[in-house]
């Protein structure tokens, strides 16, 4: 399986043809590290709250998931500093990368 495409801007990775925001790459390694694992660990939490079907378990892992995702710039403020929209979930070829992922 190779790695999916990246904008050339780097924010974004293209999985099906939908843009999804990239993690901030100015954060430290160690932190980066902290906060990956955080998510895989929300993640590993959402599927065991889903097989034992406890709704506020499921909540809490969903807001651990949120809560990473967000501290690796994923979701929320984007975390580049040019004004340039912030286009996560939205579909490549109707966006400003639709030259570039015609290319593909």
């Amino acid at each position: 399986m190779s790695d999916p495409p990246v904008t050339p801007d780097g924010r974004y990775i293209v999985v099906r043809g939908r843009l999804w925001r990239r993690s901030n790459p100015n954060l430290p390694e160690p932190e980066r590290a902290r906060h990956v694992a955080a998510l895989m660990d929300a993640r590993r939490r959402v599927g065991h709250a889903r097989r034992s079907g406890r709704i506020e378990d499921l909540r809490d892992a969903r807001a651990a998931v949120d809560a990473a995702k967000r501290a690796l710039g994923e979701r929320g403020p984007v975390w580049w500093t040019d004004g340039a929209p912030d286009l996560n979930r939205h579909m490549a070829r109707t966006t400003i990368y639709a030259d570039w992922f015609a290319a593909l």
